[in-house]
């Protein structure tokens, strides 16, 4: 599963309805309202969670996933040392990631990509790209055409 840096992943895109999705992967296998009336689909198989957001007309705005096949450029990135993800990212000129600690969990996170590196024991467990905003700086910057 190819991620495409503020644009999607996979096939997904950035500004896909529910709809569009489906056409794709199918039915989720659960689907939900989370606390902000956000609708998530979770797709086991793919290890890939999907939130469509309620303010924006519920287009896809967040995908998370702990999917082994996940790639950026071209580098498998789940169970990866982050170290080697960061070396990456450097040679592909992306700012350094800032680091939250929580426990035993640090989130490395690159905020131009909307990219979030979850890293437990130095290696990545978990993936989150969100939709980027535009040049105002207030709007979602929306990739897919319908």
């Amino acid at each position: 599963m190819k991620i495409n840096p503020k644009i999607g992943m996979d096939q997904l895109v950035f500004g896909m309805k529910q709809p569009d999705v489906i056409k794709i992967y199918g039915q989720p296998d659960k689907q939900f309202k989370d606390e902000d009336k956000n609708i998530i689909f979770l797709y086991f198989s793919l290890k890939l969670r999907l939130t469509f957001y309620e303010d924006e007309e519920f287009k896809l705005g967040y995908i998370i996933s702990s999917n082994t096949e996940l790639e950026l450029f071209e580098n498998k990135i789940i169970n990866r040392p982050i170290i080697e993800i960061e070396n990456l990212l450097k040679s592909k000129n992306f700012k350094a990631l800032e680091i939250e600690s929580f426990d035993s969990v640090d989130n490395y996170f690159n905020e131009s990509n909307w990219m979030i590196f979850q890293v437990e024991y130095g290696e990545i467990i978990r993936f989150e790209l969100g939709a980027v905003f535009n040049d105002k700086e207030d709007e979602f910057d929306w990739k897919f055409k319908a």
